[in-house]
């Protein structure tokens, strides 16, 4: 008898065909969501700076973007809207003729069967950039974000975004009570039916940079620490997924993804829930710079990055790379 192990992981690796049939994680165009950043005016197809590939569209130009979507097998679709106008209490969020309510309505006329996720958030339309309503601290006379006042605003957001037809309110703010507000306004409202994926996780994370070039919403004072999460805590994650799950959120999210997968496979163990991995802008960009270099190979390394994501836990994962990512796993570009 040869003193060579029997057990030979090698088999099972041996051909393509072999490691298809024994692969515990497989990846989707079903498990992407494709945020899409819509504007006002006419015939802007504007690429953001800092976000190779993605784009600033105008209304005209956003139906041959979701036909695209639709027809790579994308089910679903995350809406950012980039306002005309901006106050102290971000009224374009709930303005029933605001931007996301606009393309929302449009986006379900052109494809009735994508899901369409509203994101449901003050920073991109207040003119101070925090996410909720400022106010000055008595004992300090320092500026901070009212917790409740904002909240009232935020249900008024979700309500005019489920009126216009969204599928699902994203609620991205971090206040604390966020997810039971909103769902006892969208009840009250006859709306119980709409779903909550809810930020139940987002970490005050440097890896949002782009995003804030993309929806021009960076913080004109001070910065979102007192309301996002340190990244540098996990068992506060279970403690802020919990207390949404008690108050009704139908699915989790973390935000960041990847330096995050922990926290990921944390919530997949702990919750019933879908979990919602979201592949943030510096992620992207950071990808996008080495590949222009020629450092990486783009297609391996998103492909096996969302793949990651995946194995982690996640469900579902939002991603700029999605409409590459859709083509590559049909095969397209080999």
């Amino acid at each position: 008898m040869s003193s060579y192990p029997i057990v030979r992981h090698r088999r099972l690796r041996r051909s393509a065909g072999l490691r298809s049939m024994v692969r515990e994680t497989v990846l989707t165009a079903d498990d992407m969501i494709y945020p899409i950043f819509v504007t006002y005016g006419e015939n802007i197809r504007s690429e953001i700076p800092s976000m190779p590939g993605v784009y600033h569209l105008s209304m005209d130009l956003l139906e041959q973007e979701i036909r695209e979507v639709a027809a790579l097998g994308i089910k679903a679709v995350l809406l950012f809207g980039v306002p005309c106008h901006k106050d102290a209490h971000g009224s374009s969020a709930y303005d029933p003729n605001g931007i996301v309510q606009e393309a929302v309505r449009a986006v379900k006329g052109w494809a009735p069967e994508l899901v369409v996720i509203a994101d449901t958030c003050l920073c991109q339309f207040t003119d101070h950039g925090h996410c909720g309503v400022v106010r000055k601290d008595e004992a300090t006379g320092i500026a901070v974000v009212d917790n409740d006042k904002s909240l009232e605003l935020l249900v008024r957001t979700a309500i005019s975004q489920a009126e216009a037809g969204a599928d699902i309110i994203a609620p991205s703010n971090m206040m604390d009570g966020f997810v039971y507000a909103i769902r006892a306004g969208l009840d009250e409202a006859g709306y119980s039916d709409i779903a909550i994926m809810s930020y139940s996780v987002k970490y005050a994370s440097a890896f949002y940079g782009p995003f804030r070039d993309a929806a021009h919403s960076a913080p004109q004072f001070g910065d979102r620490k007192t309301y996002q999460m340190d990244p540098a805590n996990g068992r506060e994650a279970l403690r802020e997924a919990e207390s949404d799950v008690a108050e009704g959120a139908d699915m989790l999210m973390v935000k960041p993804a990847l330096a995050y997968l922990d926290i990921v496979k944390t919530l997949k163990e702990q919750f019933d829930l879908p979990v919602v991995a979201y592949n943030v802008s510096a992620e992207y960009s950071m990808v996008k710079a080495a590949a222009a270099n020629g450092w990486i190979d783009e297609r391996a390394i998103v492909l096996e990055t969302l793949t990651g994501m995946k194995r982690a836990g996640a469900d579902l994962i939002i991603t700029y790379h999605a409409k590459d990512a859709a083509k590559w796993l049909r095969g397209d570009g080999m």
